[in-house]
């Protein structure tokens, strides 16, 4: 079973990319092929409802969450929703999200942000019909040692999310090899 983490931070230095390489690497001591796709690298166009669906990049990615079964979403939080370019993605992707188990990583500046991340799910789960879990990791700007949100209980709540991942995943497709 194929699992996906997609980095949609455009920022050099993003949190919310490094909390997805540590889902990924989650994942990997599960024993489970990841792919990981960063946006960053892979320039997507803006989604103008026409050209933009023949773009390569598009077309890649489409493939590989088209491929995937399981799929980690790692993004920053703005203005209390998922950056643009996250919402861009499900945009220029959109039907290759139908039937997927979804979890969210993200990263934000406020304690609170965490919740802005569901009518992004809800899109998903009505339009797609995709399984979210209900384990976000998520990541405020705070002291890494910090008991709520610093590194070990952002490594416990990554480990949470690729263990619920895997078992709903594989629940739901349990002899589905790709």
């Amino acid at each position: 079973m194929k699992y996906l983490v997609i980095s949609c931070s455009l920022n050099p230095n993003s949190r919310s990319r490094e909390l997805a390489r540590i889902v990924q690497g989650q994942l990997e001591e599960l024993g489970h092929p990841v792919e990981f796709l960063d946006l960053q690298n892979l320039p997507l166009p803006l989604c103008d409802g026409a050209s933009a669906y023949g773009d390569p990049n598009v077309a890649k990615v489409r493939d590989s969450i088209d491929a995937a079964r399981g799929i980690v979403l790692a993004a920053g939080i703005y203005n209390y929703d998922v950056n643009s370019a996250a919402k861009n993605l499900v945009e220029l992707t959109g039907r290759a999200w139908s039937d997927k188990v979804v979890g969210f990583v993200c990263a934000a500046g406020g304690h609170g942000s965490y919740m802005s991340l569901m009518p992004f799910a809800n899109s998903l789960m009505l339009d797609f019909r995709c399984l979210v879990i209900p384990r976000f990791v998520y990541s405020p700007d705070i002291d890494p040692e910090d008991n709520a949100f610093g590194a070990e209980a952002i490594r416990r709540r990554s480990e949470n999310l690729a263990t619920e991942l895997v078992r709903v995943t594989e629940g739901l497709f349990p002899t589905t090899e790709i």
